[in-house]
């Protein structure tokens, strides 16, 4: 039953993901801390995460930005793994206020960008993947943070969920396999990823028929109660 409750939830997360890039973390984390312990809990997640991003990239495959894929990526890779291994030696309640109090910043300033009509450059998208890159290998999840930035350089829907997602991934695996390398990613927290991770990839794909059919305003909103939601949620973790 345990694994009945957190596959629905797993499903109901990759929806959210696969609608507007990010959030399933948000919602699965609390589930999983509840089930399996806080040690388990945050490599399982990134092996599920690590799905989901695969699922939406299967979904919107041909609406792929590559040139700012590799901006992104190309640093922020090896920055992934730098802030792995830099989790080790932070207190993760600072991280946690941090980011937080960086979501919620990034609501106005989303839209400050968007009334003003702001839009970066690929060189700009490189920076931001560098900064990203490096939260990313120290905090859970950092979606909230490339929301803006590839929204920024114009991308919207099929593209954005796309570049994105695989973005996104290259970071995660970079993350992952530092990890492994520095055993604190076993075997049996690989195998529960996987499964959760099953369930996360078929709500990311239901989650496409949804953007289909959403205006633009709508998708834009829902991206910002996403940001609310995680600034506070990460806020409220650094105290337990």
């Amino acid at each position: 039953m345990a694994y009945v409750f957190v596959l629905i939830v797993g499903l109901l997360s990759g929806a959210l993901s696969g609608i507007i890039g990010t959030g399933s973390s948000i919602m699965l984390l609390p589930v999983l801390v509840y089930q399996f312990g806080p040690q388990q809990a945050i490599p399982i997640m990134a092996i599920a995460a690590v799905m989901s991003n695969i699922a939406k990239v299967m979904a919107w495959w041909r609406q792929v930005d590559w040139r700012a894929f590799a901006a992104y990526s190309v640093p922020g890779v090896p920055a992934a793994a730098l802030g792995a291994h830099t989790l080790l030696v932070l207190p993760a309640h600072a991280v946690d206020i941090g980011l937080g109090l960086f979501f919620l910043a990034m609501i106005p300033a989303r839209h400050w960008l968007n009334t003003h009509h702001v839009m970066i450059r690929l060189w700009q998208l490189s920076l931001a993947g560098a900064a990203i890159g490096f939260l990313t290998g120290i905090a859970l999840s950092t979606g909230p943070l490339s929301v803006p930035a590839f929204g920024a350089y114009g991308l919207v829907k099929g593209a954005f969920l796309s570049t994105e997602a695989i973005s996104s991934l290259a970071l995660m695996l970079s993350k992952a396999a530092t990890f492994r390398e520095l055993g604190a990613l076993p075997l049996s927290a690989i195998i529960q990823g996987l499964i959760i991770g099953t369930s996360v990839m078929a709500g990311s794909f239901a989650g496409k028929a949804i953007v289909q059919r959403m205006a633009l305003r709508t998708f834009q909103t829902v991206l910002d109660v996403v940001l609310f939601v995680s600034g506070l949620a990460l806020i409220g973790a650094a105290f337990d």
